[in-house]
Protein backbone atom coordinates (compact mmCIF):
# COMPACT_ATOMS: atom_id res chain seq x y z
CA UNK A 1 0.00 0.00 0.00
CA UNK A 2 0.94 3.59 -0.76
CA UNK A 3 2.39 6.11 2.13
CA UNK A 4 1.32 9.58 1.91
CA UNK A 5 -0.68 11.76 0.02
CA UNK A 6 -1.15 15.78 -0.31
CA UNK A 7 -4.13 16.74 -2.58
CA UNK A 8 -3.68 20.60 -3.38
CA UNK A 9 -6.58 22.00 -5.30
CA UNK A 10 -5.40 24.91 -7.80
CA UNK A 11 -7.32 27.89 -9.66
CA UNK A 12 -5.03 30.26 -11.39
CA UNK A 13 -1.96 29.51 -8.93
CA UNK A 14 0.92 30.03 -11.80
CA UNK A 15 3.22 32.13 -9.64
CA UNK A 16 3.30 29.60 -6.74
CA UNK A 17 2.34 26.17 -8.18
CA UNK A 18 5.74 25.58 -9.39
CA UNK A 19 8.29 26.55 -5.63
CA UNK A 20 5.10 24.89 -4.00
CA UNK A 21 5.41 21.04 -6.05
CA UNK A 22 9.27 21.90 -4.85
CA UNK A 23 8.86 22.27 -1.72
CA UNK A 24 6.82 19.47 -1.33
CA UNK A 25 8.36 16.85 -2.80
CA UNK A 26 11.85 17.68 -1.18
CA UNK A 27 10.97 16.82 2.34
CA UNK A 28 12.04 14.30 4.39
CA UNK A 29 9.40 12.12 4.27
CA UNK A 30 8.29 10.68 0.75
CA UNK A 31 5.07 12.76 -0.20
CA UNK A 32 3.28 11.94 -3.21
CA UNK A 33 1.65 15.10 -4.77
CA UNK A 34 -1.85 15.59 -6.27
CA UNK A 35 -3.23 18.52 -7.61
CA UNK A 36 -6.42 18.60 -8.64
CA UNK A 37 -6.85 22.08 -11.56
CA UNK A 38 -10.31 23.22 -12.39
CA UNK A 39 -8.76 24.33 -15.77
CA UNK A 40 -7.22 27.82 -14.45
CA UNK A 41 -6.49 29.80 -18.09
CA UNK A 42 -3.50 30.94 -16.16
CA UNK A 43 -1.54 28.09 -17.29
CA UNK A 44 -1.29 26.44 -13.49
CA UNK A 45 -1.68 22.83 -15.11
CA UNK A 46 0.92 23.23 -18.14
CA UNK A 47 3.54 23.48 -15.46
CA UNK A 48 2.68 21.09 -13.51
CA UNK A 49 2.80 18.93 -16.83
CA UNK A 50 6.30 19.97 -16.85
CA UNK A 51 7.33 19.24 -13.88
CA UNK A 52 6.23 15.86 -13.82
CA UNK A 53 8.69 14.45 -16.49
CA UNK A 54 11.16 15.66 -13.36
CA UNK A 55 8.97 13.94 -10.84
CA UNK A 56 7.85 10.87 -12.38
CA UNK A 57 5.53 8.52 -10.30
CA UNK A 58 5.14 11.26 -7.58
CA UNK A 59 3.41 14.32 -8.95
CA UNK A 60 0.07 13.76 -10.56
CA UNK A 61 -2.54 15.74 -12.14
CA UNK A 62 -6.26 15.96 -12.61
CA UNK A 63 -7.55 18.72 -14.51
CA UNK A 64 -11.36 19.36 -14.66
CA UNK A 65 -13.16 21.32 -16.85
CA UNK A 66 -14.14 25.00 -15.01
CA UNK A 67 -14.23 26.03 -11.81
CA UNK A 68 -16.18 23.35 -9.56
CA UNK A 69 -15.65 24.46 -6.05
CA UNK A 70 -13.00 23.51 -3.15
CA UNK A 71 -14.92 20.75 -1.84
CA UNK A 72 -15.55 18.87 -4.90
CA UNK A 73 -12.22 19.37 -5.72
CA UNK A 74 -10.91 17.63 -2.51
CA UNK A 75 -13.19 14.86 -2.96
CA UNK A 76 -12.14 14.51 -6.64
CA UNK A 77 -8.62 13.75 -5.03
CA UNK A 78 -10.23 11.62 -1.54
CA UNK A 79 -11.25 9.14 -4.25
CA UNK A 80 -7.83 9.49 -6.13
CA UNK A 81 -6.29 8.40 -2.81
CA UNK A 82 -8.70 5.77 -2.24
CA UNK A 83 -8.46 4.24 -5.51
CA UNK A 84 -4.13 4.37 -5.37
CA UNK A 85 -4.24 3.04 -1.91
CA UNK A 86 -2.52 5.51 0.37
CA UNK A 87 -2.79 5.22 3.79
CA UNK A 88 -2.52 9.07 4.60
CA UNK A 89 -4.28 11.57 2.38
CA UNK A 90 -3.51 15.28 3.60
CA UNK A 91 -4.98 18.89 2.27
CA UNK A 92 -3.68 21.78 2.13
CA UNK A 93 -3.32 25.42 -0.09
CA UNK A 94 -1.47 25.52 -2.75
CA UNK A 95 -0.26 29.85 -1.88
CA UNK A 96 2.18 28.92 0.86
CA UNK A 97 -0.70 29.87 3.69
CA UNK A 98 -0.09 26.87 4.86
CA UNK A 99 4.30 25.82 5.07
CA UNK A 100 4.81 22.54 3.70
CA UNK A 101 7.24 21.68 6.44
CA UNK A 102 4.04 21.16 8.55
CA UNK A 103 2.99 18.27 6.57
CA UNK A 104 5.97 15.82 8.18
CA UNK A 105 4.12 16.86 11.75
CA UNK A 106 0.46 16.20 9.97
CA UNK A 107 2.11 12.65 9.12
CA UNK A 108 3.46 12.23 12.98
CA UNK A 109 0.04 12.82 14.18
CA UNK A 110 -1.61 10.27 12.59
CA UNK A 111 1.30 7.32 11.37
CA UNK A 112 3.09 7.76 14.78
CA UNK A 113 0.70 9.21 17.71
CA UNK A 114 -2.11 6.92 16.16
CA UNK A 115 -4.58 9.70 15.50
CA UNK A 116 -7.06 9.33 12.45
CA UNK A 117 -7.41 12.82 11.92
CA UNK A 118 -4.43 15.75 12.04
CA UNK A 119 -5.61 19.57 11.96
CA UNK A 120 -2.88 22.23 11.49
CA UNK A 121 -4.61 24.88 13.96
CA UNK A 122 -4.49 28.57 13.72
CA UNK A 123 -5.94 28.82 17.76
CA UNK A 124 -4.85 26.04 20.04
CA UNK A 125 -2.21 27.88 20.74
CA UNK A 126 -3.44 31.55 21.02
CA UNK A 127 -4.01 33.17 17.63
CA UNK A 128 -1.25 32.42 15.24
CA UNK A 129 -2.07 33.93 11.82
CA UNK A 130 0.34 36.47 9.86
CA UNK A 131 -0.40 39.00 7.62
CA UNK A 132 -4.15 38.88 7.78
CA UNK A 133 -6.14 42.53 8.37
CA UNK A 134 -7.73 42.29 12.31
CA UNK A 135 -11.01 42.23 10.72
CA UNK A 136 -10.32 38.60 9.13
CA UNK A 137 -8.66 37.28 11.88
CA UNK A 138 -11.99 38.42 14.38
CA UNK A 139 -13.97 36.64 11.55
CA UNK A 140 -12.11 33.43 11.52
CA UNK A 141 -12.08 32.89 15.01
CA UNK A 142 -15.45 34.01 15.91
CA UNK A 143 -16.97 31.98 12.94
CA UNK A 144 -14.77 29.02 14.33
CA UNK A 145 -16.75 29.46 17.92
CA UNK A 146 -19.51 29.54 16.73
CA UNK A 147 -19.29 26.06 14.90
CA UNK A 148 -17.82 25.20 18.01
CA UNK A 149 -20.72 26.12 19.89
CA UNK A 150 -23.45 24.82 17.08
CA UNK A 151 -22.03 21.53 16.72
CA UNK A 152 -20.54 20.94 19.83
CA UNK A 153 -17.02 19.15 18.11
CA UNK A 154 -13.63 20.35 20.68
CA UNK A 155 -11.74 21.67 18.14
CA UNK A 156 -10.27 24.92 17.88
CA UNK A 157 -9.94 25.52 14.66
CA UNK A 158 -13.19 24.32 13.27
CA UNK A 159 -12.69 25.89 9.34
CA UNK A 160 -9.26 24.78 8.90
CA UNK A 161 -8.08 23.45 6.18
CA UNK A 162 -4.80 21.99 6.32
CA UNK A 163 -5.27 18.17 7.36
CA UNK A 164 -4.13 14.66 7.57
CA UNK A 165 -6.46 11.81 7.26
CA UNK A 166 -6.15 8.03 7.67
CA UNK A 167 -7.90 6.23 4.37
CA UNK A 168 -10.51 4.33 7.18
CA UNK A 169 -12.29 8.07 7.61
CA UNK A 170 -12.32 8.73 4.12
CA UNK A 171 -13.90 5.08 3.63
CA UNK A 172 -16.46 5.82 6.31
CA UNK A 173 -17.28 9.45 5.60
CA UNK A 174 -19.72 9.08 2.68
CA UNK A 175 -17.78 10.71 0.24
CA UNK A 176 -20.94 11.01 -2.44
CA UNK A 177 -23.42 12.48 0.50
CA UNK A 178 -21.32 15.71 1.22
CA UNK A 179 -23.22 18.66 0.64
CA UNK A 180 -20.80 21.54 0.67
CA UNK A 181 -18.49 23.10 -1.79
CA UNK A 182 -17.03 25.79 -0.33
CA UNK A 183 -15.90 27.12 2.65
CA UNK A 184 -18.45 25.23 4.71
CA UNK A 185 -17.02 21.52 3.23
CA UNK A 186 -13.72 21.68 5.84
CA UNK A 187 -16.41 22.28 8.48
CA UNK A 188 -18.43 19.00 7.67
CA UNK A 189 -15.50 16.85 7.14
CA UNK A 190 -14.18 17.72 10.78
CA UNK A 191 -18.05 17.52 11.91
CA UNK A 192 -18.53 13.72 10.16
CA UNK A 193 -15.15 12.58 11.84
CA UNK A 194 -16.20 13.52 14.63
CA UNK A 195 -19.62 12.30 14.66
CA UNK A 196 -17.85 9.02 13.88
CA UNK A 197 -16.16 9.08 16.60
CA UNK A 198 -12.53 9.25 14.94
CA UNK A 199 -9.62 10.69 17.32
CA UNK A 200 -8.54 14.03 16.05
CA UNK A 201 -5.56 15.81 17.03
CA UNK A 202 -5.07 19.63 15.98
CA UNK A 203 -0.93 20.60 15.79
CA UNK A 204 -0.27 23.66 15.85
CA UNK A 205 1.11 26.03 13.12
CA UNK A 206 1.48 29.24 12.08
CA UNK A 207 -0.39 30.72 8.56
CA UNK A 208 0.82 33.09 7.37
CA UNK A 209 -1.34 35.05 4.22
CA UNK A 210 -0.51 34.47 0.50
CA UNK A 211 1.79 37.27 -1.09
CA UNK A 212 1.44 36.14 -4.69
CA UNK A 213 -1.63 35.51 -6.41
CA UNK A 214 -5.54 36.45 -5.50
CA UNK A 215 -7.62 35.42 -2.50
CA UNK A 216 -10.55 32.97 -3.94
CA UNK A 217 -12.37 33.51 -0.19
CA UNK A 218 -16.06 35.63 -0.80
CA UNK A 219 -19.01 36.34 1.08
CA UNK A 220 -21.02 34.13 -0.94
CA UNK A 221 -18.17 31.69 0.66
CA UNK A 222 -19.01 32.79 4.45
CA UNK A 223 -22.61 32.85 4.45
CA UNK A 224 -22.39 29.13 3.13
CA UNK A 225 -21.35 28.40 6.31
CA UNK A 226 -22.60 30.39 8.73
CA UNK A 227 -26.27 28.66 7.36
CA UNK A 228 -24.57 25.55 6.87
CA UNK A 229 -23.70 24.71 10.09
CA UNK A 230 -27.12 24.81 11.01
CA UNK A 231 -28.38 22.79 8.25
CA UNK A 232 -25.70 19.98 9.08
CA UNK A 233 -26.79 19.89 12.67
CA UNK A 234 -29.84 19.54 12.05
CA UNK A 235 -29.97 16.89 9.70
CA UNK A 236 -27.01 14.58 12.02
CA UNK A 237 -30.07 14.07 14.38
CA UNK A 238 -31.61 12.01 11.64
CA UNK A 239 -28.21 10.25 10.80
CA UNK A 240 -26.82 7.04 12.24
CA UNK A 241 -22.73 7.68 12.65
CA UNK A 242 -22.40 3.64 13.34
CA UNK A 243 -18.67 2.36 11.72
CA UNK A 244 -19.28 -1.03 11.83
Amino acid sequence: MKDSLVIIPTYNERENIEAMVKKVLSLSHPFDLLIVDDGSPDGTADIVRALQQVYTGRLHLESRQGKLGLGTAYIHGFKYALKHGYEYIFEMDADFSHNPQDLVRLYEACAIEGYDVAIGSRYIQGVNVVNWPMSRVLMSYFASSYVRVVTGMPIADTTAGFKCYRRKVLETIQLNKIRFVGYAFQIEMKFLAYKYGFKIKEVPIIFTDRTKGVSKMSSGIFKEAVLGVLQMKVSSYFRHFDRY
